[in-house]
């Protein structure tokens, strides 16, 4: 390769990888300690998920009124595990155009829909949501550590997610120093997202970091 052409693909790899940082979503600032619960963060069930029938009873109540919101994101949620994204995103945009934009129930359906991404292997747009879900809390979301941790990790910032990890562990060290109580602490979690988690904690036990 000539020496222009060396500059032009080192000015190209340049371009591509200031573009990526940034794209790269900003983070607040860590907090010491993640005490506090937060209403918001629990998964949105208007009826059993369990219910072999539970597509048609979600049907029925948007269609008499009742639990419309609620309805609306849990076959929102339905979509994007049978792979149709697009009627997904639609759903959810449905849902939160039906409440208001500050509340606990946009805050909710945010927190929901960043699972659902997560789960299609979309981590920057889960982050971008759980992010947008926890701004307006009272104190500080005890499920947010743990899961900022969570996407940072899956996207290659592991700096920043062994940071926020050790958040976690200094609020609660009795719970998040050692990956066997992680069953008992996440039981809405996957078998894979827990084993995430557990790379995360041996990471952090290895080299903890440094607080402040």
């Amino acid at each position: 390769m000539g020496v222009t052409r060396r500059i032009v693909a080192s000015a190209v790899v340049l371009a591509g990888l200031m573009f990526s940082n940034a794209q790269a979503q900003s983070l607040p600032g860590i907090n010491e300690f993640y005490f506090d619960d937060d209403v918001a963060a629990k998964p949105i069930h208007a009826v059993a998920p369990q219910q072999a029938d539970a597509v048609d009873q979600l049907m029925k109540l948007r269609e008499r009124g009742r639990k419309g919101t609620e309805a609306t994101a849990q076959l929102a949620s339905i979509a994007y595990a049978d792979g149709r994204a697009e009627l997904a995103a639609k759903l959810y945009q449905e849902a939160l155009a039906s409440v208001s934009e500050n509340s606990v129930q946009a805050r909710s359906l945010r927190w929901n829909q960043a699972w659902d991404l997560y789960r299609q292997g979309d981590a920057e747009a889960a982050l971008g949501l759980w992010l947008k879900a926890a701004e307006g809390t009272r104190g500080n979301p005890s499920w947010l550590p743990q899961t900022l941790a969570l996407a940072l990790w899956k996207l290659g910032r592991k700096d920043e997610a062994l940071a926020w990890y050790a958040a976690a562990v200094r609020t609660e060290p009795q719970q998040w120093n050692d990956a066997a109580n992680f069953a008992q602490l996440l039981p809405a979690w996957n078998d894979g997202e827990r084993a995430q988690l557990a790379e995360i904690q041996q990471a952090w036990a290895a080299n903890p970091p440094a607080w402040p």
